[in-house]
């Protein structure tokens, strides 16, 4: 089609051929280097810039592969499969991954060498934590050694955990040793719930919220929870799903650990009652009270799962839930004294002290009128 100048002249219109249009795939859409540039810078930021929220966000990664960590190894336990890999740090002397032949099936095998990968896995993100909590600072201040210390733990604990992993495996499965390794695990989830909430507060000298009474208790419900999961692994150790079919186990009654455990947990039930009753009498914080409700009803859940799975033959699935559910219980009683008491609060966006002069000009000149 060709269009008349005003002249009388006959203009073409300009050759489209030789515009040429960017192509996207079908169904795919484009990122520009930009992009990918930006989402890099992010990425760094979150790591050796971490602000509050990025900092959040590295301690409950924190929370859950410490929580991981402990559900994957029951998992290797319960599917029998603790010498899978009979041999450390490689899984037999003949090979680093789940070659060759055990004598144990090769599923046993994998799931215990995947066990092992999930804990480097897991490392790695502890250190990403610590180096996350390195590099943190609030409003340009100085580093929080508090946080640094808990954080440091994280990695520390994994490293300790596959020493005595090591162990538990060179000594074909000791019983006593499975009771630590589990205990260590354990312990590594306090120090990352506590990062997690420390993270979240300032450096101000705790202020109480409730009656020291009541904040007794509430580390009287925590002691009890650790009471308990210690017992739980003696009955573990006595009883028929001690990690493989051949190996020691403690010297005990079942049904003797089987009650002493149970008689913990009517006893933890007893004290989070009362913590609960001390915690309206006393106005806790709404937050505070609402996870003793959840914490109460945890502990009826775990007791109705207990008891089933005692008097159906300890089914290894539920076992495994219950094991979760003890899990959730540990980290719940933990939450709890840290809501009983105020240490100030870490805003997500708090500019520095050198930045604060620009910041407040910017904020001066956007909300000044537009001359013409």
């Amino acid at each position: 089609m060709r269009q008349r100048a005003g002249s009388g002249a006959v203009v073409a219109p300009p050759n489209m051929e030789s515009v040429s249009a960017p192509t996207a795939t079908p169904g795919r859409p484009a990122t520009s280097p930009a992009a990918l540039g930006s989402f890099a810078r992010v990425c760094r930021d979150a790591l050796l810039a971490p602000s509050p929220a990025a900092m959040r966000r590295w301690a409950l990664a924190g929370v859950i592969t410490s929580a991981l960590i402990i559900l994957t190894g029951e998992a290797v336990r319960l599917s029998q499969s603790g010498l899978g890999c009979p041999d450390w740090p490689t899984c037999t002397a003949h090979s680093i991954a789940a070659g060759g032949t055990t004598g144990d099936p090769l599923i046993h095998r994998w799931i215990e060498f995947s066990n092992r990968m999930v804990t480097v896995a897991i490392f790695v993100v502890a250190v990403g934590v610590f180096i996350a909590a390195w590099q943190f600072r609030v409003a340009g201040g100085p580093r929080r050694r508090d946080l640094i210390w808990l954080a440091a733990a994280q990695p520390g604990f994994i490293v300790l955990q596959a020493i005595i992993g090591g162990l538990v495996v060179l000594t074909k499965l000791n019983p006593a040793l499975v009771s630590v390794h589990f205990l260590a695990s354990v312990a590594l989830v306090a120090a990352t719930v506590a990062l997690y909430l420390r993270c979240q507060e300032g450096t101000a000298p705790a202020r109480p919220l409730v009656p020291n009474l009541v904040r007794l208790s509430a580390f009287g419900v925590v002691g009890c929870v650790a009471v308990m999961m210690a017992a739980g692994t003696v009955v573990t150790g006595t009883g028929p799903l001690a990690g493989a079919a051949n190996v020691a186990r403690y010297h005990l009654p079942l049904e003797g650990v089987t009650q002493l455990h149970a008689d913990i947990g009517w006893l933890l039930a007893g004290l989070m009652t009362a913590l609960l009753l001390g915690m309206r009498l006393t106005s806790a914080p709404r937050r505070a009270v609402r996870l003793g409700w959840l914490l109460l009803v945890l502990i009826g859940l775990q007791g109705v799962i207990g008891y089933t799975q005692y008097f159906t033959g300890l089914p290894a699935g539920l076992v495994w839930v219950h094991v979760a559910g003890a899990v959730a219980i540990w980290i719940t009683a933990l939450l709890v004294p840290y809501a009983l008491r105020d240490r100030g609060h870490v805003a997500d966006a708090v500019p520095a002290a050198a930045d604060a002069p620009a910041a407040i000009a910017d904020s001066a000149t956007a909300a000044a009128p537009a001359r013409g």
